[in-house]
C-alpha cells in the first residue's frame, strides 16, 4: 500500500474498498466465534476455546477499526492501545485456563477439534487474503491484519492439536497448543501497544512544531 499512501505515510483506513472488506471479515469472525465456543465446550478442547475467543476478540477488534477509521490520530492511537491491551488480558486468561486444563483430567475429542479447526483456517484464510494488502497501514489498521494472521496461525495449530490428541490418546496436544496461542495474543499486543506509542508520539512532535 506504500505507493497509494503518500511520502512514507502509513494507510490509514480511508478506503471504500478497504470498509467493506473489513465489514465482510467482521461477519465472518463473529459467525465462527459462536461455531468454535460452542464445539469447543462440546470437544472439551482449550485449543478450540482459546480460538473462539480469538475469533470474538478479532469480531470487536475491527469493530472498533471501522468505528475509528477517519479519526484524529490521537483517536486512533488510543483504539489501537485499547485492542493491544485488550489482546494481553485474552493472552493472561489463556495462560491461566490452560495451566487450569493440565490439571483437569479427560481428553478433549480430536475428531469435532479437527473438523471445526479446517472450518476455522477456511474462514481465516479468507480473512487474511481480503486483508493482506492492507497490512502495513498505521497502528489501527495494523492491528486488523495482525489478529487475521494469528487467527490463521492458530487455526493450523489446531489442527495439529487435534492430530496429536488423536495419536496420543492424552490432552497435552491440546495444552501445548492453547499455550502457544496464547503467546501469540502477548506478541501481537506488544507489536500494537509499541507502534501505537510510536505513532502518538510523533503526532504529538508534528503538533509542537507546528505550534
Amino acid at each position: 500500500m506504500a505507493g497509494c499512501c503518500g511520502h512514507g505515510a502509513k494507510f490509514d483506513g480511508m478506503s471504500p474498498a478497504y470498509k467493506r472488506r473489513l465489514w465482510a471479515v467482521i461477519v465472518l469472525n463473529a459467525a465462527m466465534f459462536v461455531v468454535e465456543m460452542s464445539a469447543g465446550h462440546m470437544a472439551q478442547s482449550q485449543a478450540l476455546q482459546a480460538d473462539a475467543l480469538d475469533f470474538f476478540g478479532d469480531a470487536l477488534t475491527y469493530g472498533v477499526s471501522l468505528a475509528v477509521i477517519g479519526a484524529s490520530i490521537r483517536v486512533r492511537t488510543m483504539a489501537a492501545l485499547g485492542k493491544g491491551i485488550s489482546l494481553m488480558v485474552m493472552g493472561v486468561w489463556v495462560f491461566g485456563s490452560t495451566a487450569y486444563r493440565v490439571l483437569y483430567l479427560g481428553v478433549p475429542q480430536a475428531d469435532i477439534m479437527g473438523a471445526v479447526g479446517l472450518m476455522a483456517l477456511a474462514v481465516n484464510l479468507a480473512s487474511v487474503f481480503l486483508l493482506m494488502r492492507y497490512k502495513d497501514g498505521d497502528a489501527n489498521v495494523r492491528s486488523v491484519w495482525l489478529c487475521s494472521r494469528n487467527d490463521a496461525i492458530g487455526n493450523v495449530a489446531v489442527m495439529f492439536a487435534a492430530l496429536g490428541v488423536w495419536g496420543s490418546g492424552t490432552g497435552w496436544p491440546d495444552v501445548i497448543v492453547a499455550g502457544v496461542m496464547a503467546g501469540l495474543f502477548l506478541s501481537a499486543s506488544v507489536q500494537i501497544i509499541r507502534q501505537a506509542l510510536v505513532e502518538r508520539r510523533e503526532a504529538q512532535g508534528v503538533a509542537h512544531s507546528h505550534g
